[in-house]
Order: C-alpha cells, then structure tokens, then sequence
C-alpha cells in the first residue's frame, strides 16, 4: 500500500476506483469523484506490474477523521488485501493525528467485519448510500 503523492499515483487510486464503485458496484461518477479529493490524503496498492488493485482515502471533517473508497479488485478480495490497506490507512492516521482522535467510517455491509477486526464499532442503524447498505462505524485512534 503505497501514500499518493504523485499524479501517476493519484490516476492509479482513481482507477481502480471507477472500476470497482462506478462500472463494478454502478455508483455515479459524480458521488465517487467529490469536492473532497485534494484535501484527502490518497492510498493505493499495486500488484507486481504496478497496475492498481486497492484503494483508500482519508481526511479531517469536523467530526473527527473520515476514513473512505476502500476498495480492493474483484479478484484480490479474501485475499488479506482489505486488511493491508486498512492497516496502512491506521498507520498513516496514528502519525498525523493525536492519540483518542474520533475517526469513522461508512461501511458497506459485506465489509463490517473486516472493520470490526480493527476495532470499529456499528453505531445507529443501516443506511442507503449511493444504492448500497452501510452502517456508520466509529473508534478512537
């Protein structure tokens, strides 16, 4: 898993992106791709070609920090990818930001127990977001 900081990278996290939520799971262009892109910070995994596999995104709302577009391609899941990427995320996270800081997530149904490993919490209901169920889940840092 790899921090964007570069544009080859940042085109590589958005691929995979349109892959997996716009063609794969049908979520608009225009939700995927928001007004919150260069203010988030941007990850993304490469198999042994460099072709895009994984993705994720976090940022600072005023509700704490806002982890988002998980992704991992059709063929990498159950694989431990998931996992590398949610790690990598919380690494990145615990050395920017102050020990018992909020952070929370939306997460799709099938991914809750992926985020529970890692000690997130549901909180509240199932909601839709985009045509698809989540649960908001939350920790501390």
């Amino acid at each position: 898993m790899t921090l964007v900081t570069t544009d080859e990278l940042k085109k590589k996290a958005f691929e995979i992106r349109e892959e997996v939520f716009v063609v794969e799971q049908q979520v608009s262009r225009e939700e995927e791709f928001d007004e919150f892109e260069d203010e988030s910070y941007h990850f993304v995994a490469l198999d042994e070609n460099d072709d895009p596999i994984g993705s994720a995104r976090w940022r600072y709302t005023e509700k704490g920090i806002k982890l988002e577009r998980f992704t991992a391609k059709k063929e990498w899941r159950g694989k431990g990818l998931g996992t590398s990427i949610v790690q990598s995320v919380i690494d990145h996270i615990s050395q920017n930001a102050d020990k018992g800081t909020f952070l929370y997530l939306h997460a799709q149904l099938t991914a809750v127990p992926l985020y529970l490993k890692f000690g997130f919490q549901t909180k509240g209901d199932q909601f839709d977001e985009c045509g698809i169920m989540h649960y908001l889940m939350w920790r501390e840092l």
